[in-house]
């Protein structure tokens, strides 16, 4: 395994990822209209699998669902293994998307984007696995990725902790690739993964999304409760007013301190670009929420899951 930097603003390692479990108490927040009753709170009352009193609905076998619950009749019918689904649910599968690719590690203050990700993967995985529900992931590096199916399992979820690391620890040392083609590849893999009735917890800069990302998102809430955390670094949403000289290792912009428009320019483009993405996925009743790098995490969730509560 590759050693590990001791400084986790910058890198992150499997013993800071596992002090977030704490951390985790502090979500159990209701979320506006989402389909379930709640998000990253444990147990959901919903149209899940499970073993509850009103049989709903028969629909394909997925790896993990409990093999008492087939429907033998139709399976024999249609020659395909098929389940049964309930009114009432004893779990909630969820799935976290975790992105670690070179635009995740910017940090201007404090950490960086990829840091951040990571610790909010840890958080939402402890809540989810205390919940008694299964989880898996995905962690995003470049072309390549890091898969785990989900499991109740603590042991999954720290292999999964370990593909972040890893990752991360790595994230300085990739060359370009084309995101969305890599992307494509990806969401075909989860579409055998993730069917009905996950919590999908997506977290991300979004920094290159596309009209057919949006779609995908549109295609997996139909049947998903869908979360999207956007971490962002505050100098990406506006620059200093002083004078400074931005590089990305091959070339260098300065920027002058009577450079205002170019100041006023970045601000725009950002909540424009916001406002665009969050504006396309309302339509399909995705929760969209912001996370920034630089004022402490336990704070921004809080505030950020108040504003949910119903009234």
């Amino acid at each position: 395994m590759k050693s590990q930097a001791k400084d986790n603003t910058v890198f992150l390692t499997l013993e800071h990822l596992l002090q977030y479990e704490w951390l985790n108490t502090v979500l159990n927040f209701n979320v506006g209209q989402q389909k379930s009753n709640s998000v990253l709170s444990g147990r959901y009352a919903s149209r899940l699998r499970g073993r509850g009193l009103d049989f709903e609905e028969a629909r394909p076998y997925v790896i993990g669902d409990d093999t008492r619950n087939i429907d033998w009749k139709v399976t024999a019918k249609t020659g395909v293994t098929h389940t049964k689904v309930f009114t009432e649910e004893k779990e909630k599968p969820a799935f976290i998307f975790v992105d670690q690719t070179p635009t995740m590690g910017f940090g201007s203050v404090h950490k960086t984007k990829a840091v951040v990700a990571g610790e909010l993967a840890a958080i939402a995985a402890y809540k989810i696995l205390k919940g008694g529900d299964r989880i898996g992931g995905l962690v995003m590096k470049d072309e390549t990725y890091d898969l785990l199916t989900p499991k109740r399992d603590q042991r999954n979820m720290l292999q999964f902790f370990q593909k972040i690391v890893d990752a991360n620890q790595d994230i300085y040392n990739r060359t370009d690739f084309d995101f969305a083609e890599s992307l494509k590849s990806m969401i075909a893999k989860l579409n055998n993964i993730i069917t009905h009735d996950y919590l999908v917890i997506i977290i991300s800069d979004f920094h290159r999304y596309n009209n057919e990302m949006i779609q995908y998102l549109s295609v997996l809430s139909q049947h998903n409760d869908v979360v999207l955390v956007k971490v962002f670094d505050p100098m990406e949403e506006e620059l200093p007013s002083e004078k400074m000289t931005l590089t990305n290792s091959e070339k260098q912009i300065s920027i002058a301190k009577n450079k205002v428009q170019v100041v006023k320019d970045l601000k725009t483009d950002f909540k424009t670009n916001y406002d665009g993405f969050k504006q396309e996925i309302d339509k399909y009743n995705i929760t969209l929420f912001k996370i920034n790098t630089v004022d402490p995490l336990e704070e921004q969730l809080v505030n950020v899951f108040t504003q949910y509560i119903p009234k």
